[in-house]
């Protein structure tokens, strides 16, 4: 019992009445401990769209920006968005991913430019 973590023991004291003189001790019950169930998150895609304005150099420097991705990459997912007309930028749980879609569309607005991203739960 000692060695095993899943076990917990607790001392329940007794509780005495200041009117009666009662010499019992603590009582030890022992219970075992639930184990809790872990749910894995969901998790969610960032989706860039194609257009015809945006220009590429603007992708890449997005993708570096809000994804952390290296040249060599962020060229390549710009070049799956500009030919295949959408590609997947990062995937996180749903409050990042919807952060950094709202914060790639902003950017891209202040900077004039029609980029769209959107938000997919990602498959399993």
């Amino acid at each position: 019992m000692g060695n095993n973590p899943n076990v917990q023991l607790v001392l329940n004291q007794m509780t005495h009445d200041d009117n009666h003189d009662t010499d019992a001790g603590d009582v030890g019950v022992v219970l075992e401990k639930a184990k809790p169930q872990l749910k894995k998150p969901s998790f969610y895609q960032v989706v860039v769209l194609n257009d015809d304005y945006t220009p590429m150099d603007f992708v890449v420097e997005v993708l570096e920006q809000f994804f952390a991705l290296g040249i060599e990459q962020a060229t390549q997912v710009m070049l799956t968005i500009h030919h295949q007309g959408r590609a997947v930028a990062g995937v996180y749980p749903k409050d990042i991913a919807e952060t950094k879609a709202q914060q790639v569309i902003d950017f891209a607005r202040h900077n004039q430019h029609p980029l769209l991203c959107c938000v997919e739960k990602k498959p399993d």
